[in-house]
């Protein structure tokens, strides 16, 4: 008998603690699973409440809520003859949960609390989940009363179970489990079940995309079966953006997905698979006697069909094709700023921009945003109402994404004295290609009057080192034009929409790059400080990457030539019209080298005496002397600016060496930045290189020497001609 199943999975952009539009959001995603005719729809991890409530779920209030949401999601009519799982918190003998709800015709079949928790990079779950620790065991969870009258239930099983319908066995991992060394899938599909379901909310880095569908297609080709993948979508308050990609696998080959990147809050894939293929396929692996003598997961017998015998065309495999990381870095950010910009019900974004490198980035991916919302609108209501609303206008359509960027995006070239003509023309020129709305002002009279003020209260003027000043006054000096610059910056942001008699105001955008967050090359609280950040996890390598591709994807011919451009922060009096200051100078390190030092320090947890013995042979052009010297360059530096890290703006986390000390890296602000122990261990090594290569030079030098005939030792059998006999 051929067992046809229909199983929708869900990519669903939630706002953690926005419970009425997380429930809709959960509807409507059901409603178009039973529209697909799926028996079967999977969520998100946590979707109820939103994945990114953090502390909020330590409040019993967090729970409560999810419960009703439950509820009320529960006895809707559209759930009527189809199986859901929805992912929230559980509160189980005073401890929380992360975990999937399974119901089926307003009766709760299965609780499975989460059993392996994630805590590694922007995750801290046990923080606030313990994790189910009673493996293939199940105990009876006593409905909240509210709940109990709403289903007739008075309790239902909590545990590590499956659910066995008259026709299909339905297992379940969450998240983190999958990426487990002893993922449960396997065990599983050993004790005869044929679909796993999986609710995730797995965030985007660069060029990892790949990992989580190969872990979901491998999980099938190894041992047969269908698997559900739901990952949450967009950005839900916190700093990372969740990838989407949500899929189905079936013998090893993906058959339906959704996008990764997308404006669109509720995107659902639906699959038909034949079961009936999952034992012959099965029937080819060597696990028949792995599996008879597998050990059995407790069964929550569910009285229902799932699947169908009519006929109905079988989903078939797709070819996945994967994002590069320069449209990673178009698509995710962009997609993230709309999900923050409409949330925050701001009428756009306010950027400084001073045509580098940096700041044309953050402009361009603005732009990319904007690109993305005019696709939407057509498809889209929500996108739609959400710009209306921005420009104050109920009947403006979009149409293009220069005019959209004209209403939403706002640049402004904030010069000093020090200020050349090249970056004013080429900040004037991106803003006119990308349709910004785009101001010069001249920032120096404010300057000159806080300078002013210090001068009277003490009776010195600071100068550059350029004129003969100290390293402090000239560090001063600049340091105060980059303020002045974040100050404007917020009047403008401010104000800007208020002259235009327009409704609320606008986010101050920031452009510092994950490596001079890491060097902490940059000023704190100057425009480096901002509301968010689109770029501030994006390394400068990517970045320039990612212009090379706006230029040519977008049609944005200035793009050209600010690569090609020296970055420097003009903040050093000219010489005649000339640069004298570049950033990789100020730095004592290139782009490419604080890149190589960040990923070393994350991927191999590199302390400096670490970092320089892995450098040693990935700088092989370079003098063990040299390397040390930027290893100690670099830890002094970190140790030095560490505590820029704790005012560091929000920004959208992508590559995995974040130094962002509010999330994603714990480690203290305030350092000795001489490091006696970890640099004496860097000495020592450098005496020992220098002793090898002295003795080697002798050796090297020795081996011209004539070599003495081998004499033979007693004992020994020789030839008779005095060699030895091997």
């Amino acid at each position: 008998m051929v067992r046809k199943f229909v199983a929708s999975v869900c990519s669903l952009n939630q706002w953690s603690l926005e419970f009425e539009g997380n429930k809709n959001r959960i509807l409507q995603s059901i409603q178009y699973a039973v529209q697909e005719g799926a028996k079967y729809r999977s969520g998100p991890e946590l979707e109820i409440c939103g994945y990114t409530c953090e502390d909020h779920f330590l409040e019993p209030d967090t729970s409560l809520h999810s419960w009703e949401v439950l509820v009320a999601i529960m006895m809707a009519p559209i759930c009527r003859d189809i199986v859901v799982d929805v992912g929230m918190p559980v509160i189980y003998k005073s401890r929380t949960y992360n975990c999937r709800v399974i119901f089926y015709n307003k009766k709760i079949c299965l609780i499975r609390p989460k059993m392996c928790l994630c805590n590694s990079g922007n995750y801290r779950e046990s923080r606030w989940f313990t994790p189910w620790s009673k493996e293939r065991t199940t105990e009876q969870f006593y409905l909240p009363q509210f709940v109990a009258q709403a289903t007739g239930q008075i309790s239902v099983p909590i545990g590590d179970a499956v659910l066995m319908a008259k026709d299909v066995t339905i297992g379940y991992e969450i998240c983190e489990e999958l990426w487990n060394p002893q993922s449960a899938h396997i065990p599983m599909a050993l004790d005869g079940v044929e679909v796993i379901v999986n609710g995730s909310g797995s965030y985007m880095e660069l060029r990892k995309a790949n990992y989580t569908i190969d872990l979901v297609r491998s999980a099938t080709f190894k041992a047969g079966g269908c698997y559900l993948y739901s990952n949450l979508r967009g950005g839900d308050g916190g700093r990372v953006y969740f990838n989407g990609c949500s899929c189905v696998s079936f013998n090893g080959d993906v058959v339906a997905r959704t996008q990764q990147f997308s404006l669109i809050d509720v995107e659902v894939a639906t699959a038909t698979v034949d079961l009936d293929l999952v034992s012959s396929y099965r029937t080819r692996l060597s696990t028949a006697a792995t599996g008879a003598s597998a050990s059995s997961y407790p069964r929550i017998i569910l009285d229902a069909r799932l699947t169908h015998n009519q006929t109905a065309k079988l989903s078939s495999p797709i070819s996945w094709q994967y994002h590069t990381p320069e449209e990673e870095i178009a698509y995710g950010p962009a997609c993230w700023l709309w999900d923050y910009l409409r949330r925050s019900n701001q009428g756009g974004f306010f950027l400084p921009l001073s045509g580098g490198v940096d700041s044309c980035s953050s402009a361009t991916i603005v732009h990319s945003m904007c690109r993305l919302v005019v696709q939407s609108c057509p498809s889209s209501e929500e996108v739609l109402s959400s710009v209306r609303t921005m420009v104050s206008d109920p009947n403006y359509y979009p149409h293009d994404a220069r005019e959209l960027c004209g209403r939403l995006f706002f640049t402004c070239y904030m010069a000093t004295e020090n200020s050349s003509a090249e970056t004013k023309s080429r900040a004037k020129l991106l803003a006119q290609q990308i349709g910004s709305t785009h101001t010069e002002v001249n920032v120096s009279g404010a300057v000159t009057a806080l300078l002013n003020i210090f001068a009277l209260v003490t009776g010195m003027k600071p100068k550059f080192s350029t004129h003969g000043g100290t390293p402090r006054e000239c560090l001063a000096l600049q340091n105060v034009q980059a303020r002045v610059r974040m100050v404007i910056a917020y009047l403008f942001s401010q104000l800007v929409l208020w002259a235009r008699n327009r409704q609320g105001g606008l986010l101050v955008l920031g452009s510092a790059n994950v490596d001079e967050s890491l060097r902490g090359y940059l000023t704190k609280y100057d425009c480096s400080s901002a509301d968010v950040n689109p770029i501030g996890g994006i390394s400068k390598i990517d970045l320039r990457s990612f212009l090379a591709f706006a230029k040519d994807k977008f049609d944005l011919p200035a793009l050209g030539e600010i690569m090609s451009a020296v970055p420097t922060a003009e903040l050093m009096p000219l010489n005649d019209g000339c640069l004298v200051q570049t950033d990789e100078a100020d730095m004592g390190l290139t782009y490419a080298e604080l890149s190589t030092m960040g990923r070393c320090r994350m991927y191999e947890r590199a302390g400096p005496y670490s970092m320089f013995q892995s450098l040693l042979p990935v700088w092989k052009e370079e003098t063990p002397q040299s390397v040390a010297e930027k290893v100690k360059h670099f830890f002094r530096c970190y140790a030095l600016n560490r505590h820029k890290m704790t005012v560091l703006t929000p920004s959208v986390h992508l590559e995995s060496y974040s130094p962002d000390d509010n999330r994603f890296d714990h480690r203290p602000f305030l350092y000795s930045i001489s490091w006696r122990w970890q640099f004496a261990a860097i000495q020592k090594h450098l005496q020992m290189l220098s002793t090898i290569e002295n003795v080697n030079c002798i050796s090297i030098k020795d081996t011209s020497a004539p070599i003495p005939p081998v004499k033979p030792r007693k004992n020994v059998n020789t030839d008779g001609k005095g060699g030895v006999v091997v």
